[in-house]
């Protein structure tokens, strides 16, 4: 079974091949940096007009380094959402067309789906990873820790009640003047950093619950940098406070998740493996704390090669295998969603609904 794969829910526009074999044909990516980073951010109207410019050239390199032609497929998988709609319109939309065109089934993955089983895809173990497992699903727009049962069936344990961990990152690096993207810069910043030296709280740390938050932190990073003195910020100051930084986020991610550890092997005795995905999973630092973390508490780490972390097609493709051999797929008349909760039981921290 053979899989084409879209995704163009934010500022990566992508198209991979996957089988059910777990193999990777041919994987595609185009960033958007060098558009964006001029705003400081992602501007959705530039990226839909990026997706629009470059997805049938993508597509067709995809198809080119598989060595395939449409006749080969099985079925074409897109972001459905969540993410900037204008974007995922042009992904749908493309997909919808090959779909039409060739007699294809058409899969319209949920994107972070597509982060939480990515790991079924990249375990080497020679089965693979089964069901059920703890996600923690971080990254520039969501901060969630779910118990993975099954496609299709996720339980949010914990989200963030405020920002997400990506996007404090984003904006603790924008005031420290590292520039965009903010998260790989701010990393790179705090190499031989002293964690110690600025006192930044651990919000939430020690708090019931699986819940984050990362306002207060970020503001407290804006509070240091006012104390510092006036002018350009010394390089040194900027290395230990990005280092302090990230210090915190990882005491915030070890205390939330060895929480979340307790209520999952509570609730699945057979459950042995943490699962980290999505692009702060990129993060080297954050990935040795938790891979700690997991040791101390009998888990087994897992997570995606680096370049499988940030927003790929290669997910998206084996996302719609992973459905479309269970049967699900979607009709033509699917329509964008900008928002898509993995778990639509899931209430807000303040009981008000359901957060994507």
């Amino acid at each position: 079974m053979i899989v084409l794969g879209i995704e163009t829910s934010c500022d990566e526009t992508a198209a991979a091949v996957v089988t059910d074999r777990r193999e990777i044909l041919g994987d595609v990516v185009l960033s958007q940096l060098t558009d964006h980073r001029p705003y400081g951010g992602v501007v959705p109207e530039i990226a839909a007009r990026a997706h629009l410019d470059h997805l049938d050239g993508l597509i067709r390199r995809a198809m080119d380094e598989a060595g395939l032609g449409f006749d080969q497929l099985d079925g074409v998988a897109a972001t459905g959402g969540p993410g900037l709609i204008g974007g995922v319109i042009v992904g749908v939309m493309t997909a919808k067309a090959i779909a039409a065109v060739r007699g294809l089934p058409f899969i319209a993955v949920n994107h972070l789906e597509g982060h939480a089983l990515t790991a079924r895809l990249t375990d080497p173990a020679p089965e693979g990873l089964s069901f059920p497992y703890l996600l923690l699903l971080v990254s520039g727009g969501h901060c969630q820790i779910l118990a993975v049962e099954g496609v299709g069936r996720y339980r949010r344990l914990g989200t963030t009640i405020d920002d997400a961990v990506g996007e404090a990152f984003d904006k603790a690096a924008k005031l420290m003047g590292l520039g965009y993207p903010g998260g790989p810069l701010l990393e790179r910043a705090a190499e031989g950093g002293d964690a110690s030296r600025f006192d930044l709280p651990r919000p939430m740390k020690g708090r019931p619950g699986c819940d984050f938050s990362f306002s207060g932190l970020k503001t407290a990073v804006r509070n240091r940098l006012s104390e510092l003195p006036p002018g350009p910020f010394d390089p040194i100051d900027i290395r230990d406070l990005a280092a302090s930084f990230q210090a915190a986020v990882g005491d915030v991610m070890v205390d939330r998740c060895s929480r979340a550890m307790a209520q999952f092997r509570a609730e699945h005795p057979t459950g042995d493996t943490l699962v980290v995905a999505g692009g702060v999973a990129a993060n080297k630092y954050l990935r040795a704390r938790l891979t700690a973390l997991a040791d101390k508490q009998g888990f087994r780490f897992q997570a995606p090669p680096l370049r499988l972390c940030t927003d790929n097609a290669v997910m998206i493709a084996w996302a719609g295998l992973e459905r479309l051999r269970l049967g699900d797929t979607d009709g033509l008349d699917f329509a964008p969603r900008p928002r898509w909760p993995l778990d639509p039981t899931a209430r807000k921290p303040d009981g008000k609904g359901a957060k994507a």
